[in-house]
Order: structure tokens, then C-alpha cells, then sequence
């Protein structure tokens, strides 16, 4: 098998899908942007692996994930999925009901994802309280998968 730091994305799961995460574990870190391009991004990835790894953290390929939320445009916090807390990190719990939509193609039309996910959510009269943005692979392996998906997840009201 070919080598790959990102496994093949499957988007049917995450298609229009309401489900609950109940105490759902994240390392918490914070990424420096400039009008919203990421500045440190693949160093906070290179740094957090290391320690989730040396702490036994690491989930399983297929229960990775990595999700911005709370973005300016100068920063977001950065969230990585972990099976136990990681000493000296910043650890989060997500609980609450959860909403995600698939989309693929450029990061430049993240704006218009958006739009498109509120009035979505508005149609089916769901308020979002809260959007984080799974980014299903690095732009190597989306490069390489053909493919660049990014799942919005938000918390409902």
C-alpha cells in the first residue's frame, strides 16, 4: 500500500448529518493568520502530533480529525481530536447536537460554503450557535486523493 499521512476522505458520513458529541476530547491550540490565510498552521500539526503521540493520544486514522472554529482574520483556535488528555496542552470538550455539511473545491470559495450551510440550516429552522471547519486532509494528500473537502460542523442551538 502506498504510504499516506492522510487516508482517503469518505464524504457519506458527514453528508447532512445531525448527531451528538457527549464530552468529545480536542487538544486546543491557536493559529496566527494574516486576512485569514494561516501562518503557522503546519508547525502547530508537525508540534501537536509529536506530543499527542509521545502521550499515547493519537486516535486511529479513520477517527482523525482536525477542525478550526473561532476564526478572525487574524487567528483561529485549532482543534485536534485525542483519546486522552495530553499533559501541558490545553484540552476541550465538545458537547451538544452537531450539524455537518460536506463541500470540495478551492479553500477560496469558503465563503460561499458558508452562506450556503446557514441558509441550509435556516431552511430546516436550526440556529447554529457555533462553526468549526473540518479539514478532511493536508493539500499534499488532497493533491494527491484529488479531492479537497472540507466538512462545516456547527453546534446547534
Amino acid at each position: 500500500m502506498e504510504n499516506e499521512c492522510c487516508p482517503k476522505f469518505d464524504p457519506k458520513p458527514w453528508e447532512d448529518h445531525e448527531f451528538t458529541w457527549e464530552e468529545k476530547l480536542f487538544v486546543k491550540d491557536h493559529m496566527r493568520c494574516i486576512l485569514h490565510i494561516p501562518l503557522n498552521f503546519g508547525g502547530i500539526m508537525t508540534r501537536q502530533m509529536k506530543v499527542m503521540d509521545a502521550a499515547g493520544a493519537c486516535p486511529e486514522a479513520a477517527d482523525f480529525l482536525v477542525m478550526t472554529g473561532n476564526e478572525t482574520l487574524w487567528g483561529a483556535d485549532v482543534y485536534l481530536a485525542a483519546t486522552k488528555d495530553v499533559p501541558g496542552e490545553k484540552m476541550v470538550r465538545l458537547s451538544g447536537t452537531f450539524y455537518s455539511r460536506v463541500y470540495e473545491g478551492p479553500f477560496s470559495r469558503i465563503g460561499k460554503w458558508i452562506a450556503d450551510y446557514k441558509a441550509t440550516l435556516q431552511g430546516m429552522e436550526k440556529p447554529v450557535k457555533e462553526l468549526f471547519f473540518y479539514y478532511t486532509t493536508c493539500p499534499k494528500c488532497a493533491k494527491k486523493w484529488g479531492k479537497n473537502y472540507v466538512v462545516i460542523i456547527g453546534r446547534l442551538k
